[in-house]
């Protein structure tokens, strides 16, 4: 028996990298931005696959022409039953949209696991290393030997603690233990322990994803707790953190230096203290990018895919919305 026609809403880009693959397991109908609706202003989408080309340059706060004519016609589609985000995260508002319509949501969590945990102990050792400070030295023409520097620390035997452990936070764990660094792990269920560790941790790395739960977390109160001169390390979303009092903190000397992959507002305001600040390296939301990306979410959805045509459990469905 034939399997029915399934309406996907994909990029031109997308269907031309993976469409092969996609009409292997299911019969498809594509539609892309440039299609027309038909003539109550409707489109007949059934599942779509957002891919990275579509957010482009696109920020939570700064929705680009390609990205808002993508959610125009996915709020345009009354049949939807399911997308798919690029992203390890569903915190942008377009998917709470359409969870509360009754769409199935499903993140590719994992697709960039390992990028992001590279970045997040290249981040480690970097400021544990104290590179901002040679970094600077270099751009000054200045040859400033480091004997003296009061934290230029063995990084053996320190303590990290990993605030979240799914696959990226797993995978930090595991490379900062093969370099013999003591690491705490913390997840959802045990948040409440976080502020009796914090007095003895050297480097907080959060790995965490945005929820109602950690918006916010890292204020001035638990940045406080923290030991003074100790580093944080954000390849979470950037909300997780209250970016005023971490820009006190490290100001103060309470943080002694700060990597941030990730923003309140992106990009990132030019005037913003975080740019000259001599002791934060700062990324682009980049923590996550390389050239493999958009295989591997792809691998996902076409597992999803044969899933949802099959009826069974998808993989990272969203519960609920964040």
């Amino acid at each position: 028996m034939s399997l029915p026609i399934l309406n996907i809403l994909m990029s031109q880009k997308g269907i031309a990298d993976h469409g092969a693959a996609i009409e292997k397991v299911a019969a498809v109908k594509w539609w892309t931005l440039e299609s027309k609706p038909s003539a109550d202003g409707t489109y007949p989408i059934d599942v779509s696959l957002t891919t990275r080309d579509i957010t482009g340059l696109s920020t939570k706060t700064n929705v680009l022409p390609p990205l808002a004519r993508y959610y125009d016609i996915l709020r345009a589609s009354p049949k939807l039953a399911w997308i798919q985000a690029h992203s390890a995260g569903a915190d942008r508002p377009i998917y709470a949209e359409l969870l509360a319509r009754g769409v199935r949501v499903t993140t590719s969590s994992g697709a960039n696991a390992a990028p992001v945990a590279h970045t997040a102990v290249a981040a480690v050792l970097a400021l544990g290393r104290q590179f901002p400070v040679q970094i600077a030295a270099q751009h000054k023409c200045e040859y400033t030997p480091m004997t003296n520097h009061p934290k230029l620390d063995d990084l053996t035997g320190q303590t990290s603690l990993v605030l979240g452990l799914g696959a990226i936070g797993s995978l930090i764990a595991k490379y900062l233990t093969a370099l013999d660094i003591k690491v705490i792990g913390i997840t959802r269920s045990n948040f409440d322990e976080l502020s009796r560790y914090l007095p003895n941790v050297d480097f907080l790395v959060l790995a965490c994803p945005l929820t109602v739960q950690t918006k916010g977390l890292v204020d001035a109160q638990l940045l406080s707790k923290m030991k003074a001169g100790s580093y944080l390390v954000n390849v979470a979303r950037g909300e997780v953190c209250v970016e005023a009092d971490v820009i006190s903190a490290l100001q103060s000397g309470q943080l002694g230096g700060a990597f941030l992959d990730g923003f309140e507002v992106e990009p990132l305001n030019a005037d913003s203290p975080l740019w000259s600040l001599p002791n934060v390296m700062l990324s682009a939301h980049t923590a996550g990018h390389f050239t493999g990306h958009s295989d591997n979410v792809a691998k996902i959805f076409i597992d999803n895919l044969a899933r949802f045509v099959q009826g069974r459990e998808l993989l990272n469905e969203v519960r609920t919305s964040t």
